[in-house]
């Protein structure tokens, strides 16, 4: 039978989020082709209520033809300023030119 102390899932989450954390500031190429914006909505038990969530993905192609999840990134509802904030983001990335998006 297999043990697992608080402790040990505590250091391998805190590892796992610093790999996260530095995948989601990691500098993206300057032009794009093509770049995804979507986002799904489910829902989460929290607190013994449940709630709406949405989970939005970012993904671009890039000129090689290869397929980069740019960001996925949880929040309490889908709303234009989140959207601006995410594209925003892409722009301080690296991320200069894109011929289409959607």
């Amino acid at each position: 039978m297999l043990s697992i102390t608080i402790i040990l899932v505590w250091v391998i989450v805190s590892k796992i989020l610093l790999e996260v954390k530095e995948w989601q500031s990691r500098t993206l190429n300057p032009v794009y082709p093509f770049v995804f914006m979507d986002c799904i909505h489910y829902k989460v038990r929290e607190d013994g209520r449940i709630l709406s969530r949405a989970a939005y993905i970012v993904l671009g192609v890039t000129v090689e033809g290869y397929k980069e999840i740019f960001s996925i990134t949880v929040g309490a509802n889908e709303t234009s300023n989140f959207w601006l904030g995410m594209l925003n983001d892409l722009k301080n990335r690296g991320v200069q030119d894109v011929l289409y998006l959607k």
